[in-house]
This record gives C-alpha cells, structure tokens and sequence, in this order.
C-alpha cells in the first residue's frame, strides 16, 4: 500500500524528536541541605534544667538561702501549705532559725495561726522572732495579746501565780548566778528591760576662742581728815567661748526592773552565761518561799520559779 508523502514526512520530523527526549531525560532525587554546624553546636550547648529546689524538711538551710530577704521567704513557706502543712511548717522554721526574720506580724497572722495553736515549738519561734527583733518584751507581750497568744509577763505571773501556774511566761533577763539543786541545776534570774537614753556626741568642725582683759591705775588726792594719799589697784577679766557641732543619739539602756525568778534546766548549759541579756521563755511553776521564811507569814520573801524552755540573745537593734 501507498502510503502518502506528507505522513512519511511527519514521522521523518517526529523521530528525531522522540530520540532528542529519551536522550534528554534525567532521574531527580530530593535530598535536605545539611544543617549547618553553628546550629548544631548550639542545640548541644543548652544548659541543663535548673535543680528541684531543696526541701525545707531535709535541707532547712539550703531552702532558707535561695530566697533574697526573710519576706520572700516566709512567702514560699506559706505557699507549701497545700501540698503539705508540715512541709510549710518546716520552710518557716527554716526561713526564722536560717535569716534575719522579724516579720512578727506575719508569723501570726491567719496563715499559721492554726500551727501555732497546736504545734509546740510555736512558743519557742515567737520568743526566737522577739530576741531578733531587739527584746522589747513588754511591747511585743501587748502585741501577742492582741492577737490571743498565750504567752505572758513575768509580773502578770506574780501578781496571780494560781491563775498563771502551768503557762508561759517571756522575760528578758541576765543570769546572775548559777547553782546545782539537786539533779537540776539552777540559775538565778534578774529580770531586765529596755529604755531609751539620749546622748550628744561632737561631730565635725569645732572652734573655741578665748581672751583676757586687765586694767589697772591710781588714784591720788587730799582730804582734811586724813592729808595727802594714793589709791591702787588693778582689775583682771576673762571670757572663753566656744562652739561646736554635736549630733543627737538614742541608745537602748537594759536596767533592772527589780523582779527576779529561779531558772530550772534540763541539763547544764555552757553557753548560758552569766550578766548577759537572753530573751527567755519558761514555763510558770508558781511561787515558793526563799530560805529562812515561814508559810505562816504573808510578809515572807518569796520568789517565782521556772522551768526554762528556751532562750535567745537579743539584737543590739530593736525593731518596732
């Protein structure tokens, strides 16, 4: 068969196009640019996550260190308190024993006033924050019954020992003597309380000026009584002044109240020096006669006894 010129010369044209595309055609992969190696380095080089911070229960004073001021401290403590109240307990004990803590309003406002009630080593953290706060323990004693503490005065006890036998009593005062009786030894307790004293000290530029005057003549003359005579003398003065610059200063001064109390302890405790200021908190055991008195006569000397729970040295500072 006759096939016609024009197809012969479209598959003339068509041939070397199909062999151009087979010879054309190429095989495509995709692959991912390697990531580059400053990237690399810097996921490896992320700090590792911060540590768990420390327990208050099993590290009190690692907890107590990661907080900038008691304040935030006592914040975290009280932050514990819903997953565990003895665990909060435990940070405010480490946050008042491990800083400078004299946040006494925040001690006992409403969130630890269910601790205070019923934990007892309550009484010994708030003689701890009053001995850190300067001792003013009268001031501080008002505050506490303000707020239904039963923490009271050594006076208070004496007045009504039947009333206050059994209960706490908070007392600055200085050892004087210390004495064994028994197998519990004993120190003699003169109470103690603070005043303020004011005083001028000289400051900066200072200048005094002295001077001295002297006069002297004679006096001659006639009278008809006594004739011709001559007066002397001579007449001295001085004067000194002076002027500086002085500042005003109010100092604490611990006196003597004039009451005074034995001290019962556990143990004999060295560090319990004598005519040193402690802030004490002792437990009221009434009152008993000193030697040579009589339980007949009203007139007798008596003295209170104690039985020491704690004590704390004051700051020289007071806080108010």
């Amino acid at each position: 068969m006759r096939r016609p010129s024009w197809m012969l010369s479209t598959w003339a044209l068509l041939g070397p196009l199909a062999a151009g595309c087979g010879a054309s055609h190429s095989h495509v992969t995709w692959s991912e640019d390697p990531v580059p190696e400053q990237q690399q380095m810097s996921f490896s080089s992320r700090p590792p996550p911060p540590p768990p911070a420390p327990s208050p229960t099993e590290d009190p004073k690692g907890f107590a260190a990661r907080y900038a001021n008691p304040s935030v401290c006592e914040a975290a403590a009280r932050r514990l308190q819903g997953a565990s109240r003895d665990e909060a307990w435990d940070g405010l004990k480490a946050c008042i024993e491990h800083t400078p803590f004299t946040q006494l309003n925040a001690l006992l406002g409403r969130a630890w006033a269910q601790d205070l009630s019923v934990r007892p080593e309550g009484a010994k953290l708030i003689a701890r924050v009053v001995a850190q706060r300067g001792g003013s323990v009268p001031g501080e004693l008002r505050y506490l019954q303000e707020k239904q503490i039963p923490i009271f005065s050594l006076a208070s006890a004496m007045d009504r020992p039947d009333t206050y036998k059994g209960r706490y009593v908070l007392l600055r005062a200085q050892v004087a003597d210390q004495r064994s009786e028994g197998e519990r030894p004993t120190v003699w307790l003169v109470e103690h309380a603070l005043s303020s004293v004011q005083t001028e000290e000289a400051v900066g530029y200072g200048e005094r000026t002295d001077s001295a005057t002297s006069y002297s003549g004679d006096l001659s003359g006639q009278t008809l009584l006594t004739g011709p005579g001559q007066l002397g003398g001579t007449v001295n003065s001085a004067q000194r002044s002076s002027r500086t610059t002085t500042r005003r200063f109010v100092e604490n001064i611990s006196d003597e109240t004039g009451r005074e109390a034995l001290g019962r302890l556990a143990r004999p405790d060295p560090f319990l020096e004598t005519r040193r200021d402690y802030v004490i908190l002792a437990r009221f055991d009434g009152i008993r006669l000193t030697s040579g008195g009589s339980e007949t006569d009203d007139e007798a000397p008596r003295i209170p006894v104690l039985t020491i729970v704690s004590y704390h040295a004051p700051q020289p500072l007071v806080v108010y």
